[in-house]
Parts: structure tokens; C-alpha cells; sequence
């Protein structure tokens, strides 16, 4: 167990996870819907691409969309640490669970959710389904997987009548979204990815990033990644008047020495000699 960790159980895709006072970061793709509720401590929920950040309080529920590019911060607040509950739902049960219903009464021509995060409103079955479940945190006897499966259906249920948006949202059964590499990497150049982390935002296997990338460079993606950044950071040095100091690590570069080198490799004089 992670030493940050007092507490991490799975119960049937529902998550008990209690931590210590270290911040818990974890960086997350995930192919699952999630229901969060936080009892204690905080989850901050970080957009990697907008640069955005939601906080979610004691008392508070969120729902996450699939495929979601986010950073989980949990950590305490103030003497409180993070506790809180995850329901995730898998394709395989939010089918099941649309065979179950009346077609006839599923609304029409509604756009699903876009956001990738969603705070719910407070509301009594929300906090209820919950509530309910806290027990399990502090017993070794584990529940019954009917009993998570019908706290499940309940999130499920309650997300429906808290917005018909969820309806296309929750019962899209395409294949994940691949999203334009060149997007991504444009948008996140600055970042320390690894190969893996980069094509599971984008919606692919290792293996069909790395076909898919051969479409559209003849570099190998680290090289194309480096690139970048010294095309940024030289434009940067010429139109911004930014110091070498500044513009390295802004462009993703963790050393000025590595940025010097890799500047004067490619231009054929260091940074030093960017004239505004």
C-alpha cells in the first residue's frame, strides 16, 4: 500500500479511499463515467489542456466524464483528511442498464455533456446514496457486489433526473474518442508526458500512436516534441524580448544547460545571440 494511503478499497468499480495528510496526486485517463463524493479533505481537479482547476469540498459531489484529461489532487483541508467515495460506471453495466429501460420514454435530440467535469447540485439522494455506503470504510467485511451494483443504478438514476443531458452522455456505446494528435501535442508540448501518457489521452494504444504518428512526421515523436520547443521558445526570445532564464522552462525544458545545447544544435548559435 502506497505509504499515502490510510485506506484504498475496490468494491465492484466503487472506490473507498481515505489518505493521509501527504497530497495524493493521480493523473488520469479513464475509459469509466465517475460519481465523486467528497466527506473530507478536498479533490482538486486540474484540466491539463484548459489549464483549468475545479476544487470539490467536504460535502460535495462531481461527476467526471469518460476520457477526461485531469489531474486528481486529493489532499487535506485544514485538520480534515481527503475521504471520500468513487462510483464508476463501466460500459458494460450503464448497458445493461439501458436494456432496462422504456425506450419510448428516453427524451430526444438532447446534446450530451461536453465538460469534462460536472459539480452536481446538493441534494438529499445524492448525499444519501453516499451516506450509505460509509460503513464499508472502517469494516473488513466486504459487500455484496448486488449491493454496489444497486447503489450504482441509484447514482445512475439520479444523475438522470438531475439533467436530461445525461441521457446521450451515459449511453453513448461508440469506441472511445480519438482525438488529432497534432492537437494534443500542440496544445501540450510543454509538458513531460511520456509515449504511453500521451497516447492514452489521445485515445489510442501505444502501439496505434505510434502507427498513427508516422502518418504525419517522419520524426520520431520525441524528437518532433523537441522541436517544438525550440521553435516556441526562439519565436518567444524574438517577438516577446523574454530572457533565456525565462523562456526554457516555459516551453518544458527541465534544464538550461539541456535547452542551450538543443537551441545551438538546431540554429547553429546558442539563445544567448537572439537579437528582438
Amino acid at each position: 500500500m502506497n505509504k499515502k494511503e490510510l485506506s484504498h478499497k475496490n468494491y465492484y468499480n466503487v472506490v473507498f479511499a481515505h489518505y493521509l495528510n501527504n497530497e495524493a496526486i493521480c493523473y488520469e485517463r479513464s475509459r469509466y463515467h465517475f460519481m465523486i463524493y467528497i466527506f473530507t479533505g478536498e479533490l482538486a481537479l486540474k484540466d491539463i489542456v484548459k489549464n483549468e482547476e475545479i476544487i470539490i469540498s467536504a460535502g460535495e459531489c462531481v461527476f467526471v466524464r469518460r476520457d477526461h484529461r485531469l489531474n486528481f489532487y486529493k489532499r487535506p483541508a485544514g485538520s480534515e483528511q481527503y475521504k471520500g467515495i468513487t462510483m464508476a460506471f463501466d460500459q458494460s453495466f450503464l448497458r445493461n442498464y439501458y436494456q432496462s429501460l422504456d425506450h419510448s420514454s428516453i427524451p430526444a435530440d438532447i446534446e450530451p455533456i461536453e465538460t469534462s467535469v460536472i459539480k452536481l447540485p446538493s441534494l438529499p439522494n445524492i448525499k444519501s446514496i453516499f451516506i450509505s455506503m460509509l460503513p464499508y470504510f472502517n469494516s473488513e467485511v466486504e459487500p455484496l457486489e448486488e449491493v454496489m451494483k444497486l447503489k450504482q443504478q441509484e447514482g445512475v438514476l439520479t444523475l438522470l433526473n438531475v439533467d436530461k443531458s445525461f441521457y446521450p452522455t451515459l449511453f453513448d456505446f461508440t469506441e472511445p474518442w480519438k482525438i488529432d494528435i497534432l492537437d494534443f501535442l500542440n496544445d501540450n508540448y510543454m509538458y513531460e508526458f511520456s509515449l504511453e501518457e500521451i497516447a492514452s489521452y489521445t485515445g489510442r494504444s501505444l502501439a496505434t500512436f505510434k502507427r498513427d504518428f508516422k502518418k504525419i512526421s517522419d520524426i520520431p515523436p520525441q524528437r518532433w516534441l523537441i522541436q517544438k520547443r525550440l521553435e516556441v521558445a526562439n519565436e518567444k526570445l524574438k517577438s516577446e524580448g523574454k530572457s533565456v532564464s525565462e523562456v526554457y522552462a516555459e516551453v518544458g525544458f527541465k534544464n538550461r544547460s539541456h535547452f542551450a545545447t538543443a537551441f545551438k544544435k538546431q540554429y547553429g548559435y546558442p539563445p544567448t545571440m537572439v537579437m528582438n
